[in-house]
């Protein structure tokens, strides 16, 4: 499978990377945190780590390790404007439950 980006996400990483003036892409995995078990973490990558594994949409490259890749492999990153809120939206087959906050999944 793969991580994939929608059109609206990969322009919004695109725009804040020529912002921020360096970067290679996004770096995306997980961590153990919150009610649910694992929380997503996003940040952006300056320099990519031998064992990544490497996926590309609409031009952008999304980093992975291989201990977050189990959890989030075939989700779809989407970016989102509701009112004054916006934001990644993460569209994971793999995710069994979430907490009531909303910060934190389960596999």
């Amino acid at each position: 499978m793969a991580i994939t980006l929608t059109e609206k996400a990969a322009k919004h990483i695109n725009r804040y990377i020529e912002r921020r003036g360096k970067g290679l892409g996004l770096r995306f995995g997980v961590r153990t945190t919150g009610c649910s078990g694992l929380a997503y973490k996003l940040e952006y990558v300056d320099e990519s780590a031998a064992e990544d594994t490497v996926f590309e949409s609409f031009g952008v490259k999304v980093f992975v390790d291989p201990k977050s890749l189990p959890y989030i492999d075939g989700t779809e990153l989407d970016f989102a404007r509701e009112g004054l809120n916006e934001g990644f939206r993460f569209n994971n087959p793999n995710v069994k439950d979430n907490c009531g906050c909303g910060e934190s999944f389960r596999i």
